[in-house]
């Protein structure tokens, strides 16, 4: 991607190392900037490269926005074609981290992956972000989390996933 030019960085189990709890992960997720109209060209450059997990994957990444593959290790690729202006300064605001000294991997901010694991609402991402609050919390811009994450559950009509997660930055008494 970045000999392409292609704008991404990693979210998910590989952020959620970096930023909360080391743990295994089969899957690597990350986020690619290719607008709305391109995808095409994405998933094609893809799937020249790497083996689809699905049959029809291009079909699938055409109406699900996610492309799934597999990597040369096997490793469970899921690709997050995106063109929202949040997914925009999400890349925007990503930086390298070096995972070890010869694997170093551009991920997405905390605060981002805040938005991401909020936004999904399941328990796990819950848990995560409990996680990251508690080893991150003084180094956390609030007020951007709360921002980017309100117009996202407004379109999902969920305002009390912010309600939840400004419960969860409320200081401890």
């Amino acid at each position: 991607m970045e000999s392409r030019g292609w704008p991404f960085c990693f979210i998910g189990g590989l952020a959620v190392i970096r930023w909360g709890e080391i743990r295994a992960t089969r899957y690597s997720d990350l986020c690619i900037l290719c607008g709305f109209g391109n995808e095409e060209k994405y998933i094609h450059g893809f799937l020249k490269r790497y083996q689809p997990r699905i049959p029809d994957a291009a079909t699938f990444a055409q109406h699900n926005r996610v492309l799934l593959l597999y990597a040369d290790n096997k490793v469970l690729l899921d690709i997050s074609l995106s063109g929202l202006v949040f997914d925009e300064e999400m890349i925007r605001r990503a930086s390298q981290y070096a995972y070890t000294p010869e694997i170093s991997l551009i991920t997405c901010s905390a605060e981002d992956l805040i938005i991401l694991k909020a936004f999904a609402d399941r328990p796990k991402d819950w848990g995560d972000v409990e996680s990251f609050l508690a080893r991150q919390k003084h180094h956390l811009d609030e007020d951007y989390i709360v921002n980017r994450l309100t117009p996202l559950c407004d379109l999902k009509e969920q305002p009390e996933i912010v309600a939840g997660l400004r419960k969860m930055l409320q200081p401890l008494d």
